[in-house]
């Protein structure tokens, strides 16, 4: 059966050199939790940021550090500010936590494939995210909202470990308060004063609001965690073919040269990161690929 995926995003700004860096200025360096952090860019004087869709990724390039792929978290509507959200977990992303505002950064991209967004028109959404997650799923969320009324029942189901590791907290609170929105937060551990619910992520799914046989998923978090969600969706009658989920595995070109993200026989780089899961799930289902 044919299945949708939206198409890669022209690299406008990559059009001679597709490794070659664009340097980006550091607007801000916000946390948002105690280990995770946004880093906000602005395009060089005069220019617009390159446009990009839901679920891209850029590879950003700290001067004398190294270089990683971030999906991009900010919204594709706004073409003044480039924002990614990424944990201060390694030498690369401790050391872009530590720039100051215009500081320089080199971006290459943006690559790879997207959230079908537009395949979702007409139906119920359901985003499931866990942890860190809720980033690249952000850019679907904003796409979808700014165009509400050509989408059924908009459903976001976030799981974290703990209250403080909730991400977007403010944002989060305004999208519980939109009357045409349901949002359900969990936590795997109370802390605190959190009066919220207390479980994973996949155990909201059985009493989600929506229509299962005319909804398009899209689902990112750990790799455990999105083949149990995907295991929920498709027990609710939700189809394979209408789940999306997002990888993103060892990117070093993002373009697919050097094979460090191989997944099988794809390349999450060029193939992906958002892969129909009727695609790729018998990969993973498979131990250490």
């Amino acid at each position: 059966m044919e299945t949708y995926i939206e198409a890669q995003a022209p690299v406008a700004h990559s059009v001679y050199d597709p490794m070659l860096p664009n340097l980006s200025r550091v607007q801000r360096v916000q946390w948002d939790t105690r280990d995770t952090f946004s880093v906000e860019l602005l395009p060089k004087s005069g220019d617009d940021i390159p446009a990009f869709k839901a679920g891209q990724f850029n590879m950003l390039y700290v001067y004398g550090v190294g270089e990683i792929p971030i999906s991009i978290s900010g919204d594709p509507g706004r073409r003044d500010v480039l924002i990614h959200t990424t944990r201060a977990v390694g030498t690369v992303t401790r050391a872009m936590s530590e720039l100051g505002t215009n500081a320089m950064l080199g971006v290459r991209g943006p690559f790879g494939t997207s959230w079908p967004v537009e395949l979702g028109r007409g139906k119920d959404i359901v985003i499931v995210a866990g942890g860190i997650g809720l980033a690249p799923l952000r850019p679907a969320m904003y796409r979808v909202l700014a165009q509400r009324a050509q989408y059924g029942r908009v459903v976001l189901l976030y799981g974290a470990r703990t209250p403080g590791d909730v991400l977007y907290g403010k944002e989060l609170k305004q999208w519980r308060a939109e009357f045409d929105l349901d949002v359900f937060v969990t936590v795997d551990r109370a802390t605190g004063n959190w009066r919220g619910s207390v479980g994973l992520v996949t155990q909201l799914i059985g009493r989600a609001p929506f229509d299962p046989q005319n909804t398009v998923a899209m689902v990112c978090g750990p790799e455990v965690m999105m083949r149990f969600t995907t295991m929920e969706l498709e027990k609710r009658g939700v189809s394979s073919e209408n789940i999306f989920v997002s990888l993103e595995r060892n990117m070093k070109c993002a373009i697919g040269l050097c094979g460090h993200c191989q997944f099988g026989p794809v390349f999450t780089c060029k193939d992906g990161p958002v892969f129909c899961h009727s695609h790729i799930q018998h990969l993973l289902n498979k131990w250490e690929i």
